[in-house]
């Protein structure tokens, strides 16, 4: 069972920046692609970005500039740099990954709480 393990989430004011890791139990090589999602107070779960195992990525249009996606293979490990941080962007943020198979795998979730 593969597990996914997040990290690096916190309080931090507006404009401020953190980077969330997500540490993987098995090679991360073997997902199709990886993703971070997030979930706020009183909402749906909702795709923040996404990295292929090309090494592509994508973003939700309310992270574009401020957010990066990265992965790096040797250590298993994932990572979302977010910068330029807004109140709106306080969620639970959680690490995702999807099998060939099409099964997704996910972490158990980082508090991220951006103060005004």
């Amino acid at each position: 069972q593969v597990q996914l393990v997040e990290s690096g989430g916190g309080l931090v004011q507006s404009g401020g920046s953190l980077r969330l890791s997500c540490a993987a139990s098995e090679s991360t090589l073997g997902f199709v692609d990886m993703g971070w999602y997030r979930q706020g107070p009183g909402n749906q779960r909702e795709l923040v970005a996404t990295i292929t195992r090309d090494g592509d990525t994508s973003y939700a249009d309310f992270v574009k500039g401020r957010f990066t996606i990265s992965g790096d293979n040797t250590k298993k490990t994932l990572y979302l740099q977010m910068n330029s941080l807004r109140p709106d962007d306080t969620a639970v943020y959680y690490c995702n990954g999807h099998r060939p198979s099409g099964y997704a795998y996910w972490g158990q979730g980082t508090q991220v709480t951006v103060s005004s």
